[in-house]
């Protein structure tokens, strides 16, 4: 099945996980769990949308900088989780083409090899560790049948997207689509990686720095390669890690299972 996009006007990559399939043939119950990007930008019909979805718990991935810059929208209900994984934006997302110049205009690799490098880091880095385990502990104290749970960074691809590949993992979904729901992002950003793209061409972007953004601004196989081989590599299996690091208990999963799956 392709990405359960929600139909929200002022934000990107916004969408339901609901409807992968177990490998024990069980499905992710739908309107229970929330990937997106940004939610600086909802409007008030975007906030009455989410509040009907059953929008409770809100977990915010981003950057002390990023989260002061464009604080979050959400119902006003729902409760608000700052759970930063990096202590400043690693991943660039929310970096302007002037900005990214000084680094990027002029090895056209250096995006991707920073891009790889971090999520090597989001692995080991005891923030991202730390984060990781209060998502979990988040969604295991949702115990509203109708609570949803949404949890995001600035373009929902890179920090979200691991989240993502740890909750699809502990539930029990496959390899292979965990893989195309991480890649899923690459269509739903691309509004904005072309926006990007045209003002950093306005401003005489060099062909490098051009490359640059597009490695920074979308995903790729080999980004959730590296986090995987860095998991495979230093703490056994995605089972080890998740057990071993992020101290999700086999009590735990199994309650996991229970909330969101059917």
């Amino acid at each position: 099945m392709g990405p359960n996009v929600l139909d929200i006007k002022n934000g990107l990559n916004f969408r339901d996980l609901g409807g992968y399939k177990t490998k024990s043939g069980q499905l992710v119950k739908p309107q229970k769990v929330i990937r997106s990007a940004k939610l600086s930008e909802l409007s008030d019909q975007d906030l009455q949308y989410l509040s009907d979805y059953g929008l409770i718990a809100d977990v915010d991935f981003r950057s002390p900088e990023e989260q002061a810059a464009e604080p979050d929208r959400y119902p006003e209900h729902a409760t608000y989780h700052f759970v930063p994984v990096f202590p400043t934006d690693e991943t660039k997302s929310s970096e302007q083409a002037d900005a990214l110049q000084k680094s990027f205009s002029r090895d056209p690799h250096a995006g991707f090899e920073n891009m790889v490098k971090t999520y090597a880091d989001i692995v080991k880095m005891p923030s991202a560790q730390k984060a990781y385990r209060q998502f979990f502990d988040i969604l295991l104290s949702n115990d509203d049948e109708n609570g949803a749970v949404l949890f995001h960074c600035t373009a929902g691809k890179d920090r979200t997207g691991m989240g993502a590949v740890y909750l699809l993992s502990a539930l029990g979904v496959d390899g292979h689509t965990i893989r195309q729901d991480y890649l899923a992002t690459n269509d739903l950003i691309q509004p904005m990686v072309e926006k990007n793209l045209a003002a950093a061409r306005k401003h005489g972007a060099t062909d490098a720095l051009l490359a640059n953004i597009q490695d920074l601004g979308t995903v790729s196989g080999a980004f959730l390669d590296s986090a995987l081989a860095t998991i495979d590599a230093e703490y056994g299996s995605m089972r080890d890690y998740l057990q071993d690091e992020l101290k999700l208990t086999p009590a735990e999963k199994r309650d996991l299972r229970e909330l969101y799956l059917q």
